[in-house]
């Protein structure tokens, strides 16, 4: 039987090396692999280049990493409540693919499913698709990298021509991604928001290293309320259901929010 078990989130990570490629799950701060980035945190690793939707915020998720100064590159599609993440960006102390978040989704799917590039209409006509979108400041306010031009390409679409353009997908050297459940085999169960960007961050990984609320037996998932086979995922470690969960920004109804300022006893 193939166990794709580990000990702990620290011996998971040990062999991931500076300048590594990673694929970090997460939307906003639902489903991020808190323990698995602690723990590289604290390893030490760093030149990091990491894709991921955003970048958490300053204390919690990536943003550890970030502001340990453990982070190269960001490839994303939102910044976020992280105001370092955006300081690091406008210093020129940090590298930003800023990609829509659509096609974000698709460059790490199609990394997964073995598909090198494809084309789209988002994009078309900006910057995106025209180049010259910052990717690096200089230490002047200037630009010192910027986006490349990439193909655009006219194809006939419910017979009317339609421009679109090229997108290569995303493969890294890892992947590091949240589940709310995975067996021994590896196969994993996403909670709510959290399936947004964890399935397809951890196909788009070489090496996928996944942390789980709960790990079972194989078997005692229901074949079809599996979201992740287990052919993606090499790595699994159990960190617990009372694992640190963050809400990035709190909010309330209205007559809450009333309901909480009216004196005791109105």
């Amino acid at each position: 039987m193939i166990d794709k078990t580990w000990r702990s989130a620290a011996e998971a990570v040990a062999d991931i090396p500076d300048g590594a490629s990673l694929a970090v799950g997460g939307f906003g701060l639902s489903g991020n692999p808190i323990a698995l980035i602690e723990a590289l945190l604290a390893q030490g690793t760093s030149d990091l280049s990491v894709v991921s939707n955003n970048c958490g915020v300053d204390d919690w998720g990536l943003g550890i990493l970030l502001n340990a100064k453990r982070i190269r590159k960001m490839t994303s599609s939102y910044v976020g409540e992280n105001k370092e993440f955006e300081r690091q960006f406008l210093s020129g102390e940090l590298e930003l693919e800023l990609t829509p978040q659509g096609t974000l989704a698709e460059k790490l799917r199609a990394g997964g499913s073995g598909i090198a590039a494809f084309y789209t209409q988002t994009g078309v006509g900006t910057q995106v698709a025209e180049g010259g979108l910052p990717r690096r400041y200089a230490a002047d306010g200037g630009i010192a990298v910027a986006s490349p031009v990439k193909d655009v390409r006219s194809f006939d679409v419910s017979g009317a021509p339609r421009d679109y353009v090229l997108e290569e997908a995303i493969v890294t050297d890892y992947a590091l991604v949240h589940a709310l459940k995975g067996d021994r085999h590896g196969n994993l169960v996403f909670n709510k928001a959290a399936r947004n960007f964890n399935p397809l961050a951890a196909m788009a990984g070489r090496v996928c290293i996944a942390q789980v609320e709960e790990l079972v037996e194989p078997g005692e998932l229901e074949a079809d309320s599996i979201h992740l086979p287990g052919i993606y995922v090499h790595r699994i470690v159990e960190v617990g259901s009372d694992i640190d969960k963050r809400i990035e920004r709190r909010t309330v109804s209205v007559a809450q929010a009333a309901a909480r300022e009216m004196p005791e006893g109105a």
